[in-house]
Protein backbone atom coordinates (compact mmCIF):
# COMPACT_ATOMS: atom_id res chain seq x y z
CA UNK A 1 0.00 0.00 0.00
CA UNK A 2 1.39 3.62 -0.30
CA UNK A 3 2.79 5.50 2.17
CA UNK A 4 0.80 7.40 3.69
CA UNK A 5 0.73 11.56 2.16
CA UNK A 6 1.65 12.86 5.38
CA UNK A 7 4.90 10.56 6.30
CA UNK A 8 7.64 12.62 7.45
CA UNK A 9 10.32 13.85 4.76
CA UNK A 10 8.23 13.25 1.36
CA UNK A 11 8.87 17.39 0.92
CA UNK A 12 12.46 16.79 1.31
CA UNK A 13 12.73 14.16 -1.24
CA UNK A 14 10.29 15.59 -3.41
CA UNK A 15 8.10 13.21 -4.19
CA UNK A 16 4.71 12.06 -3.90
CA UNK A 17 3.80 8.69 -1.47
CA UNK A 18 2.47 7.29 -4.88
CA UNK A 19 6.03 7.45 -6.21
CA UNK A 20 7.19 4.79 -3.49
CA UNK A 21 3.83 2.50 -3.71
CA UNK A 22 4.73 -1.28 -4.00
CA UNK A 23 4.37 -3.20 -7.42
CA UNK A 24 1.70 -6.02 -7.24
CA UNK A 25 4.83 -8.47 -7.47
CA UNK A 26 6.64 -6.27 -4.57
CA UNK A 27 3.13 -7.13 -2.81
CA UNK A 28 3.20 -10.81 -3.39
CA UNK A 29 7.18 -11.06 -2.18
CA UNK A 30 6.25 -9.60 0.97
CA UNK A 31 3.42 -11.83 1.48
CA UNK A 32 5.44 -14.43 0.99
CA UNK A 33 8.47 -13.41 3.24
CA UNK A 34 5.54 -13.01 6.06
CA UNK A 35 4.44 -16.45 5.34
CA UNK A 36 7.83 -17.68 5.21
CA UNK A 37 8.51 -15.81 8.50
CA UNK A 38 5.66 -17.43 10.03
CA UNK A 39 6.90 -21.24 9.09
CA UNK A 40 10.01 -20.31 10.21
CA UNK A 41 9.09 -19.21 13.85
CA UNK A 42 6.80 -22.20 14.14
CA UNK A 43 9.08 -24.99 12.86
CA UNK A 44 12.12 -23.26 15.67
CA UNK A 45 9.29 -23.76 18.52
CA UNK A 46 9.09 -27.50 17.48
CA UNK A 47 5.92 -27.43 15.47
CA UNK A 48 6.20 -29.75 12.66
CA UNK A 49 4.75 -27.87 9.21
CA UNK A 50 1.32 -28.34 7.60
CA UNK A 51 1.43 -28.41 3.61
CA UNK A 52 1.01 -23.93 3.49
CA UNK A 53 3.93 -23.80 6.09
CA UNK A 54 6.24 -25.97 4.15
CA UNK A 55 5.64 -24.29 1.10
CA UNK A 56 5.86 -21.13 2.15
CA UNK A 57 8.80 -21.93 3.95
CA UNK A 58 10.83 -23.61 0.82
CA UNK A 59 9.46 -20.99 -1.69
CA UNK A 60 10.78 -17.84 0.77
CA UNK A 61 13.88 -19.53 1.03
CA UNK A 62 14.55 -20.36 -2.71
CA UNK A 63 13.05 -16.14 -3.69
CA UNK A 64 16.37 -15.34 -1.10
CA UNK A 65 18.90 -17.67 -2.33
CA UNK A 66 17.95 -16.25 -6.33
CA UNK A 67 18.51 -13.03 -4.88
CA UNK A 68 21.92 -13.78 -2.96
CA UNK A 69 23.12 -14.85 -6.36
CA UNK A 70 22.71 -18.36 -6.67
CA UNK A 71 22.24 -19.86 -9.75
CA UNK A 72 18.58 -22.02 -10.87
CA UNK A 73 20.06 -25.92 -10.40
CA UNK A 74 22.07 -24.46 -7.31
CA UNK A 75 18.46 -22.98 -5.61
CA UNK A 76 16.36 -26.32 -7.08
CA UNK A 77 18.99 -28.57 -5.27
CA UNK A 78 18.95 -26.48 -2.15
CA UNK A 79 15.67 -26.44 -2.03
CA UNK A 80 15.12 -30.15 -1.83
CA UNK A 81 17.39 -30.79 0.65
CA UNK A 82 15.71 -27.87 3.18
CA UNK A 83 13.21 -30.10 4.87
CA UNK A 84 13.17 -33.65 5.69
CA UNK A 85 10.24 -35.73 6.54
CA UNK A 86 10.91 -35.28 10.03
CA UNK A 87 10.36 -31.28 9.78
CA UNK A 88 6.67 -32.02 8.41
CA UNK A 89 3.61 -33.44 9.64
CA UNK A 90 3.26 -37.11 8.46
CA UNK A 91 0.65 -36.82 5.32
CA UNK A 92 2.72 -33.96 3.90
CA UNK A 93 4.96 -35.64 1.63
CA UNK A 94 2.00 -37.50 0.54
CA UNK A 95 0.09 -34.58 -0.45
CA UNK A 96 2.89 -32.13 -1.60
CA UNK A 97 4.32 -33.16 -4.70
CA UNK A 98 5.92 -29.81 -5.72
CA UNK A 99 6.83 -26.29 -5.05
CA UNK A 100 6.57 -23.52 -7.87
CA UNK A 101 8.03 -20.28 -7.01
CA UNK A 102 8.63 -16.98 -9.57
CA UNK A 103 12.30 -15.93 -8.47
CA UNK A 104 14.46 -12.68 -9.36
CA UNK A 105 17.53 -14.07 -10.72
CA UNK A 106 20.21 -12.60 -11.69
CA UNK A 107 20.18 -13.16 -15.46
CA UNK A 108 15.84 -12.12 -15.08
CA UNK A 109 12.77 -13.70 -13.16
CA UNK A 110 12.79 -17.48 -13.77
CA UNK A 111 10.28 -20.04 -12.78
CA UNK A 112 11.40 -22.60 -10.08
CA UNK A 113 10.10 -26.05 -10.06
CA UNK A 114 11.34 -27.40 -6.97
CA UNK A 115 10.18 -32.12 -7.10
CA UNK A 116 11.03 -34.70 -4.90
CA UNK A 117 10.83 -32.40 -1.96
CA UNK A 118 11.79 -34.49 1.39
CA UNK A 119 13.51 -37.00 -0.65
CA UNK A 120 16.19 -36.64 1.76
CA UNK A 121 14.58 -36.83 4.73
CA UNK A 122 16.40 -38.78 7.66
CA UNK A 123 13.26 -40.83 8.39
CA UNK A 124 12.94 -42.02 4.98
CA UNK A 125 17.03 -42.99 4.69
CA UNK A 126 16.88 -45.10 7.88
CA UNK A 127 14.30 -46.91 5.87
CA UNK A 128 15.48 -46.99 2.72
CA UNK A 129 19.10 -47.48 2.65
CA UNK A 130 21.25 -46.96 -0.87
CA UNK A 131 22.06 -49.62 -2.39
CA UNK A 132 25.61 -50.77 -2.48
CA UNK A 133 26.90 -49.87 -5.80
CA UNK A 134 29.11 -52.24 -8.07
CA UNK A 135 29.90 -49.94 -11.14
CA UNK A 136 28.79 -47.30 -13.26
CA UNK A 137 27.02 -45.80 -16.32
CA UNK A 138 26.92 -42.75 -18.60
CA UNK A 139 23.48 -41.43 -19.48
CA UNK A 140 23.16 -38.35 -21.43
CA UNK A 141 19.84 -36.27 -22.38
CA UNK A 142 19.12 -35.86 -25.62
CA UNK A 143 15.76 -34.51 -25.37
CA UNK A 144 14.34 -30.68 -25.07
CA UNK A 145 13.37 -31.33 -21.54
CA UNK A 146 14.70 -32.57 -18.23
CA UNK A 147 13.53 -36.14 -17.44
CA UNK A 148 13.61 -38.50 -14.50
CA UNK A 149 15.10 -41.45 -13.46
CA UNK A 150 13.58 -43.56 -10.40
CA UNK A 151 15.06 -45.34 -8.20
CA UNK A 152 14.02 -49.16 -9.03
CA UNK A 153 13.33 -48.30 -13.24
CA UNK A 154 14.77 -50.98 -15.03
CA UNK A 155 18.01 -49.14 -16.75
CA UNK A 156 17.77 -51.20 -20.06
CA UNK A 157 14.15 -49.81 -20.63
CA UNK A 158 13.65 -46.23 -19.65
CA UNK A 159 12.91 -43.14 -21.95
CA UNK A 160 14.11 -43.80 -25.71
CA UNK A 161 15.70 -39.84 -25.75
CA UNK A 162 18.25 -40.83 -23.05
CA UNK A 163 21.54 -42.32 -24.50
CA UNK A 164 23.62 -45.13 -22.43
CA UNK A 165 24.85 -48.72 -22.85
CA UNK A 166 21.65 -50.51 -22.63
CA UNK A 167 23.06 -53.86 -22.49
CA UNK A 168 25.18 -52.67 -19.82
CA UNK A 169 21.92 -51.22 -18.37
CA UNK A 170 20.00 -54.77 -18.17
CA UNK A 171 19.23 -55.56 -15.08
CA UNK A 172 20.36 -53.10 -13.30
CA UNK A 173 18.91 -50.07 -11.69
CA UNK A 174 20.50 -46.51 -10.34
CA UNK A 175 22.28 -47.51 -6.91
CA UNK A 176 19.47 -45.08 -4.95
CA UNK A 177 17.50 -45.18 -1.85
CA UNK A 178 13.94 -47.11 -2.90
CA UNK A 179 11.69 -44.05 -3.97
CA UNK A 180 14.48 -41.24 -4.47
CA UNK A 181 15.09 -39.84 -8.19
CA UNK A 182 17.44 -37.83 -10.10
CA UNK A 183 16.36 -35.64 -12.57
CA UNK A 184 18.81 -34.85 -15.98
CA UNK A 185 18.79 -31.82 -17.65
CA UNK A 186 18.58 -31.30 -21.57
CA UNK A 187 22.13 -32.02 -23.12
CA UNK A 188 23.03 -32.96 -19.61
CA UNK A 189 25.75 -36.05 -19.29
CA UNK A 190 25.47 -37.42 -15.77
CA UNK A 191 27.91 -40.99 -14.52
CA UNK A 192 25.52 -42.74 -12.30
CA UNK A 193 26.51 -45.25 -9.84
CA UNK A 194 24.04 -49.10 -10.42
CA UNK A 195 23.04 -51.93 -8.69
CA UNK A 196 21.80 -55.41 -10.01
CA UNK A 197 17.64 -55.78 -9.66
CA UNK A 198 17.66 -58.02 -6.72
CA UNK A 199 14.84 -60.70 -5.47
CA UNK A 200 13.29 -62.91 -8.36
CA UNK A 201 14.57 -60.91 -11.15
CA UNK A 202 11.53 -60.81 -13.08
CA UNK A 203 10.08 -57.62 -14.66
CA UNK A 204 6.92 -57.25 -15.97
CA UNK A 205 5.34 -54.15 -17.57
CA UNK A 206 7.64 -50.80 -18.47
CA UNK A 207 8.06 -51.15 -22.09
CA UNK A 208 6.90 -54.70 -21.81
CA UNK A 209 9.45 -56.37 -24.23
CA UNK A 210 10.87 -58.55 -21.17
CA UNK A 211 7.63 -59.79 -19.00
CA UNK A 212 9.78 -62.10 -18.04
CA UNK A 213 13.32 -63.21 -15.97
CA UNK A 214 15.96 -60.97 -16.37
CA UNK A 215 18.40 -64.33 -16.74
CA UNK A 216 16.88 -65.74 -19.52
CA UNK A 217 19.12 -64.93 -22.43
CA UNK A 218 16.68 -65.13 -25.06
CA UNK A 219 14.43 -62.59 -23.63
CA UNK A 220 17.50 -60.47 -22.68
CA UNK A 221 18.06 -60.56 -26.60
CA UNK A 222 15.04 -60.14 -28.03
CA UNK A 223 14.48 -57.36 -25.14
CA UNK A 224 17.77 -55.05 -26.76
CA UNK A 225 16.63 -55.84 -30.35
CA UNK A 226 13.37 -55.00 -30.02
CA UNK A 227 14.71 -51.34 -28.24
CA UNK A 228 17.58 -50.81 -30.60
CA UNK A 229 15.11 -51.57 -33.81
CA UNK A 230 12.15 -49.68 -32.74
CA UNK A 231 14.96 -46.06 -32.23
CA UNK A 232 15.41 -46.15 -28.23
CA UNK A 233 18.59 -44.81 -28.10
CA UNK A 234 22.04 -47.14 -26.90
CA UNK A 235 26.02 -47.15 -27.19
CA UNK A 236 26.98 -50.23 -28.80
CA UNK A 237 30.64 -51.00 -28.39
CA UNK A 238 31.47 -47.48 -28.06
CA UNK A 239 29.68 -46.31 -30.84
CA UNK A 240 25.95 -44.13 -30.78
CA UNK A 241 23.33 -45.96 -32.51
CA UNK A 242 19.74 -44.40 -33.26
CA UNK A 243 19.29 -40.13 -33.34
CA UNK A 244 16.79 -38.44 -31.57
CA UNK A 245 14.72 -37.93 -34.27
CA UNK A 246 14.42 -41.91 -33.91
CA UNK A 247 13.89 -41.65 -30.39
CA UNK A 248 10.64 -39.18 -30.26
CA UNK A 249 9.08 -41.67 -32.09
CA UNK A 250 10.59 -44.87 -30.54
CA UNK A 251 7.59 -45.44 -27.59
CA UNK A 252 4.80 -45.56 -30.38
CA UNK A 253 6.68 -47.98 -32.75
CA UNK A 254 7.87 -50.32 -29.99
CA UNK A 255 3.51 -50.28 -29.31
CA UNK A 256 3.01 -51.06 -32.87
CA UNK A 257 5.24 -54.08 -33.15
CA UNK A 258 3.36 -55.40 -29.62
CA UNK A 259 0.25 -55.06 -31.66
CA UNK A 260 1.48 -56.48 -34.58
CA UNK A 261 0.70 -53.71 -36.48
CA UNK A 262 3.18 -52.26 -39.70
Amino acid sequence: APFPSSAPGDEAFGRSATDVALTPGESDRLQLFLQGQLARARRERGLRLNVPEATAYIADAVCEWARDGVDLPAVRERARQLLTVDDVLPEVPHLLDEVRVEARFDDGTRLVVVRELFSMGARQAEESPTSVADGSITIRNEATTAIALSSHIHLAEVNPRLRLDRAAAFGRRLALPAGATIWIRPGEVVTAAITPIRGNRTVTGTTGVIDGPLDDPDIRARALAALRRCGYLDIIDGTNLNDVVDAESAVSELMNERRGRP
